[in-house]
């Protein structure tokens, strides 16, 4: 990655954070899951970003600044899904529950709990707190709550670009991991993820069973900490199924790429209910080898911006 200099800061709003420089790059891979591909040149301009996904603690600081109800914490209202089951019309969100044995991994609903009272604050649902979790990510946070935080914050999301450049933290991307090219080199763990037969018998190899403290894993060349594992993390690109076909040129190195359409960007396995979705980047501690191999830079996945998970969270950028 080129050694350019961060331009100056002209305020408080980059303290701590980290500048990335502007470079080319290939995003996405021709390897793994069909979404990622095609792998493409592009060039992302340079921007700051957080080094570590917001935290607890940080996100109480915003609800306390600014009286924010995240989207968790309000009932979904019956007209924005049709044929919804009125009984499930509650505050909820979606908690990671690991069945006591195996089961069949093309059904999700054997280790995803619609949990009645799980939010932010109650990240492994109504039962749970925050103590001892101050310093972990922030999870059960939908579109909504992170673009309002972003705001008070005065930052901004990232782009999947953005986000891709910066976790491959100046390495050349072309190796299988943002580390290299094994998953635990020499044994030590490099990430936040799942060991074991997922999704009912974790070994916690790596010592964590669900999230982990931010920082608990090395940081890349930059100085960033989990931008693989721990929590899948927001973006600001509309998901479309075939990346490289929203490039401006097929021949040429794709400048600040943005993704695809919000329209492209509906479940088409949910036809009735039209609500877009954004990429995730980064996968999380429960990516595993024999389930989801998506603890990797270029990785993606689709999240309904009106849904919020036990795993997912998110960190901002600043653009000069």
């Amino acid at each position: 990655m080129p050694n350019s200099p961060a331009p100056e800061a002209p305020s408080d709003l980059r303290a701590g954070m980290i500048w990335v420089p502007g470079d080319a790059f290939t995003m996405g891979s021709d390897r793994h899951y069909p979404e990622e591909k095609p792998a493409r040149r592009v060039r992302v301009d340079g921007f700051w970003i957080d080094p570590t996904p917001v935290t607890n603690r940080q996100f109480e600081a915003f609800v306390r600044a600014t009286g924010h109800v995240t989207t968790a914490e309000i009932p979904p209202r019956a007209e924005d899904y049709p044929g919804a089951d009125p009984r499930m019309l509650k505050a909820a969100s979606l908690v990671f529950t690991p069945p006591a044995g195996p089961v069949p991994l093309e059904d999700v609903s054997r280790w995803w709990e619609w949990s009645f009272g799980a939010s932010w604050r109650r990240p492994r649902g109504r039962k749970s707190n925050l103590k001892g979790l101050e310093d972990h990510p922030v999870v059960h946070v939908a579109w909504a709550d992170v673009c309002a935080y972003a705001a008070w914050a005065g930052k901004a999301l990232p782009t999947e670009a953005e986000w891709e450049l910066a976790a491959w933290g100046g390495r050349p991307s072309d190796t299988e991991f943002a580390w290299g090219d094994e998953l635990v080199p020499g044994g030590r763990h490099m990430a936040n993820t799942f060991q074991g037969a997922f999704p009912h018998a974790n070994t916690c190899e790596d010592g964590f069973r669900w999230t982990s403290p931010v920082g608990s894993f090395p940081a890349n060349d930059l100085g960033l900490v989990d931008m693989i594992g721990n929590v899948w993390e927001w973006t600001t690109d509309w998901y479309v199924a075939n990346p490289g076909t929203v490039t401006k040129s097929p021949c040429c190195v794709s400048e600040n790429p943005l993704g695809g359409a919000e329209g492209a960007s509906f479940d088409p396995a949910l036809p009735r209910i039209r609500i877009p979705r954004k990429v995730l980047k980064g996968g999380s501690h429960m990516c595993a080898p024999v389930y989801c191999r998506r603890y990797r830079p270029a990785a993606r996945h689709a999240q309904a911006i009106d849904s919020s998970m036990s795993h997912l969270g998110f960190r901002c950028v600043v653009r000069p």
